[in-house]
């Protein structure tokens, strides 16, 4: 298996490439969800964001911009970054479509963040949600990067899905062990829009693409929650607030999950709960 970092994150911005048009062929008109006051944010993440207005947010790993949009529609002036050409792409036509405003770059999320650095840019806030961690090689780098684009007293907001659950399979079987090395996923980034149903197209959803099969591999990182707490404060950043959820938004992951309603899912019936989610805040001093 290739562990250059470089080398597994090119064969992630591929992966994530050939996914992304599946993924949105499932989410019906979304330029006129976001157009017509939609939103794609759960209570969750505002409650940790507060209030937005004229707040200048960098969200990291955006994806194909929806939540990034969904945040503009909120009072943030918004950058969003993200390694596929696919994703960003889409983001700005969303961008457009919608008529919603919101600044894209496609870029690994290192080098984005190192030549935003070199180039003095700052933000008020840095957010990063669900379904990111595990593409990230490098903690310390991250946290570091995300240290330096803060502004004083600017704030890191991580909602994200709880490393707990990385060590099931759908079944809920163990089978990732705990500080295990990079795994390669050999079927690619999937069709999970497709398979959580209505929990994560909440813009009508669309049967769309079919059976999708990925040709690029996908190498992700398992990282506990020590060691994302730890990369942060060793970044300077003092942690504000941390919180866990028993359930998870949006996502349907595992098998038979339990519907709590609101598009939130928690462990089947019969199974005690468990940590699915959490989120963190932190402010640079």
């Amino acid at each position: 298996m290739d562990t250059d970092p470089k080398s597994m994150h090119e064969s992630n911005r591929l992966s994530w490439n050939a996914v992304i048009p599946a993924h949105n062929s499932h989410k019906g008109d979304q330029a006129a969800f976001l157009r017509g006051g939609g939103s794609t944010l759960f209570p969750e993440e505002l409650d940790l964001l507060g209030p937005l207005h004229g707040v200048e947010l960098l969200h990291l790993q955006c994806n194909a911009g929806q939540d990034t949009l969904s945040l503009a529609s909120s009072g943030a002036d918004v950058t969003g970054v993200d390694i596929s050409d696919e994703a960003i792409e889409f983001a700005r036509t969303l961008s457009e479509e919608s008529g919603i405003v919101g600044e894209f770059y496609r870029g690994d999320v290192y080098d984005w963040l190192a030549d935003a650095i070199a180039a003095g840019r700052s933000f008020d806030v840095v957010y990063v949600s669900y379904g990111a961690v595990c593409w990230l090689s490098d903690l310390a780098a991250w946290a570091a990067g995300i240290a330096g684009v803060l502004r004083p007293g600017g704030r890191l907001v991580v909602v994200e899905f709880h490393p707990f659950a990385a060590y099931f399979d759908e079944n809920w079987q163990p089978a990732y062990g705990f500080g295990a090395p990079p795994f390669r996923d050999d079927d690619g980034v999937h069709d999970y829009v497709a398979d959580s149903g209505d929990g994560l197209t909440p813009a009508a959803p669309e049967p769309g693409v079919e059976d999708f099969v990925n040709p690029h591999p996908a190498y992700l990182f398992t990282w506990g929650l020590g060691d994302i707490v730890t990369a942060i404060v060793r970044a300077g950043l003092v942690v504000e607030q941390l919180v866990e959820y028993p359930y998870a938004n949006g996502w349907q992951g595992f098998a038979n999950m339990r519907d709590l309603g609101d598009r939130r899912y928690a462990t089947p019936e019969g199974m005690p709960d468990l940590p699915l989610m959490f989120g963190l805040t932190g402010r640079r001093r």
